[in-house]
């Protein structure tokens, strides 16, 4: 428990009104999305909102001195642990951050506060005919810097890129206080000193406080096409996609789902019309594409993957289409009846988020069926999410259902991430494309990175010597042991 006086000499230095101790504040900031028994709470011992990078050097300087655990926390849609406070001390919340600093049309940059979230960030920039194509189904909670701590999945990464194709420069807030500008300013391109404000993406808040960015930005595109074709197997699909961005179409997002994701839909329109779609039994995958830029050339584009895809067959149901971009786009969801907010409601979400190399993704699926039922887990299936440009660059989502109900049942979910993550290693992959170590991987990881391990606990020295950001993060588990 944080004294009085600690508490007070925070207040002295940000304003009363940014510091909360009351249990049900604290609540609100005592889990994320990640799977957890039910009744499992961490509550910090205070939650600050500070609207400055002045006023989180101040919050941090204070936690230094003290020693105090600091846990920034953004939107919670998080599904590694990674914004928990597992030690208490100080919730740090980012959403204070807000603010847009400066768009600059000319350049093709915007530097903001990193607490605005992803939707309002994107509805500012659209008032100049820009957009920052990162975009989670979490843009209406997740923020900018959440994204590029955790280095999460956008819809169009396979033509746009992720955190490391955006960033340009960010200010941080060390462990020890410290305001520190890291980045190349608002070029695109340096071969000058290391790039630190890369360390950033992914860190997960363990190096230090994300407060403000720049970030490169796009117009936004004239037209946009979307479009479904059935394979017969995940391979099948991945070929096609490989096919299409080799044949010099501009791809601008793909993503491929198993038969058991493609059911979500199919149900959705089975219940909506009453009838079965045109879904042949031989499907085994679908490859959701989009296309994006001038008329013309989307139109050009939608009838020549036509012919790249033709072993395949088009989805005929607009409404099956509609459906999926509304799930990773639109987010224009119909309530009970459409995935998320049904199976949230009755069963939580899990997954084993791996990176396969493009020629055993086929094998890791039926790895992943066989896996889920040894650990007792029910498959929600596979969705091959790509995210880097003009590649296939598999970002894959192996989801299953977790049942909460008791910590033995929770741990059965970790079970499983825990065996997944070996068979992405054994197939020379990694254990984490989007949701990161968190309270999960950490120390468990070490099969991956091995002696390197070792370094980046170094590196964390260097900009948290006294281990207050995020302790207990990214080399630490609290589900899986090494």
């Amino acid at each position: 428990m944080l004294n009085q006086k600690i508490i007070d000499e925070i207040k002295a230095k940000i304003g009363i009104d940014k510091v909360k101790t009351e249990d049900f504040h604290l609540m609100a900031y005592s889990r994320d999305w990640s799977p957890r028994p039910k009744d499992d709470t961490n509550l910090p011992d205070i939650v600050v909102r500070p609207t400055t990078t002045e006023e989180v050097s101040e919050v941090i300087k204070i936690a230094n001195k003290y020693k105090i655990p600091v846990t920034p926390i953004a939107g919670l849609t998080g599904m590694g642990g990674g914004a928990v406070p597992t030690q208490g001390g100080i919730a740090l919340e980012t959403k204070g951050l807000n603010k847009i600093i400066e768009i600059d049309t000319k350049n093709y940059t915007v530097t903001t506060q990193a607490g605005i979230t992803v939707l309002k960030l994107n509805e500012e920039l659209k008032k100049y005919g820009l957009w920052w194509p990162h975009d989670p189904e979490s843009k209406p909670s997740s923020t900018v810097g959440a994204a590029i701590s955790c280095d999460n999945d956008s819809t169009f990464g396979i033509k746009y890129g992720r955190s490391v194709d955006f960033l340009l420069n960010a200010v941080i807030v060390t462990g020890t206080g410290e305001i520190l500008r890291v980045g190349h300013r608002k070029a695109m391109c340096t071969s000058t000193g290391y790039k630190l404000h890369w360390l950033l993406i992914g860190a997960e808040g363990t190096l230090g406080i994300i407060t403000e960015v720049t970030l490169n930005v796009f117009p936004i595109p004239e037209t946009r096409a979307v479009d479904g074709y059935l394979f017969r197997s995940i391979q099948e699909a991945l070929d096609g996609l490989n096919r299409l961005i080799q044949s010099g179409l501009s791809v601008e997002s793909a993503h491929i789902n198993c038969k058991s994701r493609l059911g979500f839909y199919t149900q959705a329109y089975r219940e909506k019309y009453g009838k079965e779609p045109n879904i042949p039994k031989w499907a085994e995958s679908i490859l959701f594409i989009s296309f994006n830029g001038d008329k013309e050339v989307v139109e050009f584009s939608r009838k020549y993957a036509e012919k790249v895809l033709s072993n395949g067959k088009k989805v005929e149901e607009r409404e099956i289409i509609e459906s999926w971009w509304a799930s990773k786009h639109t987010l224009n969801l119909i309530p009970f009846v459409q995935k998320w907010p049904e199976s949230q409601r009755v069963k939580k979400f899990g997954s084993a988020d791996l990176g396969i190399p493009i020629g055993r993704i086929q094998e890791a699926y039926e790895m992943y069926q066989k896996i889920a039922k040894k650990n007792n887990i029910e498959i929600l299936g596979m969705c091959v999410y790509n995210e880097r440009p003009t590649r296939v660059s598999p970002s894959i989502s192996f989801a299953v259902f977790v049942d909460d109900s008791t910590p033995e049942k929770v741990q059965d979910f970790y079970n499983y991430v825990k065996e997944m993550s070996m068979m992405a290693i054994e197939k020379e992959g990694t254990m984490s494309t989007y949701i990161g170590d968190g309270d999960r991987l950490g120390g468990f990881n070490r099969i991956e990175h091995g002696r390197a391990l070792d370094y980046m606990k170094e590196i964390k020295k260097v900009f948290d010597p006294n281990n207050i950001l995020q302790p207990g993060k990214k080399f630490e588990s609290k589900w899986i042991q090494y």
